[in-house]
């Protein structure tokens, strides 16, 4: 039995561990949370990246003027990192082009642009009425086939991460809905609604992985949540446990400290001591692609901030843009000073409304001056300790910031600037207001470009001196070839070796002939030389003379 199992036997109350760091920040969830779960009527136009999450393109299989229907798979998921992209809405592909994204730089990435007709045509879907006939071999599968990835986090293909969590071994499964960080109330409004499908995904996950345990981790505050979930548990295996407000409990490795008392060794995956961590809209996901064998089109998304006259969740279809939904909400654009994708403290801000949605968007908050208020000008460090004392990886802020600043990459890896998880709680409480996870990410930009050049470099090395290698070797084998077919009497090599003596004889020949050649010319011109000096031939300047 792994020490996880005899941890989790031990504590049969499932009280929380405590975890260390944090902030309490205000949540800012109450107006979302005021109405049910919104469908999204279908926009005119949907834009569809290939790329999902963090990892590579999917490859588009269809084309511009295709007819495509409803959860029709438009690009395949060929590399691990990727995930598969289906229809959202029925209509006709309009071109597969260039488009803005939704991330800080407003990058370009290659999108399908598809025009909806309206009619939201689907193909044939094909349920499961009961997932425990399916073993986790086809679970896995229908996972992957329904492009489903991590809708909390960064987007790492579920199937992917169940596949190498099987390969470990895993003792627990979290369920996280925890949704600590402000503004975010997507998981919250949706197990309020949905909790009975979620503890089904869930109960689908720890098949697919082969889970001793599954717990399902709220925040104690959330108490209609909480009690939609003890009636959906009644006749489950799968254990609830609820967390102190607080943030960034809901963070990985935070998480499962609190819930097992172990921490994640530094550059180790959860995995490695038999942990798995999934998001509830990803267990949801699960549940309809498993129990109504449907593919991952749409997401629960928060639409909040004051701007915005009617905030609330909706079900959005991947590739909605955000102006479409602002302008459901009805919103007051004089008060409307930008837009951040994700929750207050760890989202980004958009450089533009004309972005879609996609499968990681939780949240979309619309900024205003009241509720984000202009940046304090940045101040030197006093070095008051108020940031790692907030740091929830126990980590050295101070330092980090110093190495960051003075561009001291190998201190920066030394004092584990790569466990930092960017949850922003050092900044927050900063009270000379250095915006330190802005430090901390261009360093590991730089890290990460040099690492590149590093490997690209020694790729090129590598490629050079196999060249070399081949060269040396063709250069060794000439002289043993030419000896080795003078070894040995073969009679079938006697025409060969003839016409060979006989291409040398020419070749030495005609080496004679040319020094023979070239003797002559020069005593002919050696000949020239002296009569002119004789007399006997005039130079071409004397005739020239004698011509005037």
């Amino acid at each position: 039995m792994r020490l996880v199992n005899r941890l989790l036997g031990r504590r049969s109350d499932r009280a929380p561990y405590a975890i260390f760091g944090g902030i309490a920040a205000d949540a800012y969830k109450t107006r979302s949370l005021r109405s049910r779960l919104m469908p999204v009527p279908i926009p005119e136009q949907l834009v569809l990246p290939l790329s999902q999450n963090l990892g590579v393109d999917a490859v588009a299989i269809v084309e511009a003027g295709d007819l495509v229907q409803k959860f029709q798979l438009l690009a395949e998921a060929d590399e691990p990192s990727s995930v598969a992209l289906h229809a959202p809405t029925s209509g006709l592909v309009s071109s597969i082009s260039n488009a803005t994204v939704a991330d800080e730089f407003g990058s370009q990435r290659l999108c399908i642009h598809l025009q909806s007709d309206g009619e939201d045509r689907a193909i044939e879907t094909v349920p499961e009425a009961d997932y425990r006939a399916l073993d986790h071999l086809q679970l896995l599968e229908r996972i992957e086939r329904a492009g489903i990835c991590g809708l909390g986090g960064a987007g790492f293909p579920s199937a992917q991460k169940l596949s190498l969590g099987m390969k470990s071994g895993i003792d627990l499964l979290i369920i996280n809905a925890v949704e600590c960080e402000p503004f975010i109330s997507a998981d919250e409004a949706l197990i309020r609604e949905r909790g009975a499908s979620v503890v089904v995904g869930a109960e689908i996950l720890k098949s697919a992985c082969l889970a001793s345990n599954c717990i399902i981790v709220l925040q104690e505050d959330r108490a209609d949540a909480i009690e939609a979930l003890k009636k959906a548990l009644e006749n489950s295996s799968i254990e609830l446990m609820t967390l102190a407000a607080g943030y960034p409990v809901g963070g990985e490795k935070q998480i499962i400290q609190a819930v097992t008392g172990m921490e994640v060794p530094s550059h180790a995956y959860p995995a490695s001591i038999g942990v798995l961590v999934f998001n509830a809209g990803t267990a949801y996901a699960v549940y309809k692609a498993i129990a109504d064998g449907e593919p991952c089109v749409s997401r629960i998304t928060t639409l909040t901030g004051a701007p915005l006259q009617t905030p609330k969740n909706f079900e959005t279809l991947i590739g909605t843009s955000v102006s479409f939904l602002f302008d459901l909400c009805g919103i007051d654009t004089t008060r409307h000073t930008g837009t951040i994708v994700g929750g207050s403290l760890m989202g980004i801000q958009l450089l533009t409304l004309d972005v879609p949605v996609m499968k990681t968007s939780n949240c979309l908050i619309a900024m205003s001056a009241a509720e984000f208020p202009p940046d304090e000008p940045e101040l030197a460090c006093i070095r008051c300790g108020f940031c790692a004392e907030a740091c929830p990886a126990r980590l050295l802020p101070q330092q980090l910031y110093a190495f960051s600043r003075a561009h001291d990459h190998e201190q920066n890896l030394a004092h584990g600037l790569f466990d930092c998880i960017e949850c922003g709680a050092c900044a927050y409480v900063c009270p000379s207001h250095i915006p330190l996870v802005q430090y901390y990410r261009s360093s590991k930009a730089e890290i990460r470009a040099q690492q590149r050049r590093q490997l690209q470099s020694q790729h090129w090395q590598r490629q050079f001196q196999q060249h070399q290698y081949r060269i040396k070797k063709q250069q060794d084998e000439a002289p043993h070839q030419i000896s080795g077919d003078a070894v040995g009497p073969v009679k079938d090599d006697e025409p060969a070796k003839k016409n060979r003596s006989r291409e040398d004889g020419d070749k030495t020949e005609a080496a004679v002939f040319s020094r023979e050649r070239a003797k002559r010319e020069i005593a002919e011109a050696v000949a020239r030389v002296r009569a002119r000096k004789a007399g006997h031939i005039a130079s071409p300047r004397t005739d020239a003379e004698s011509d005037g």
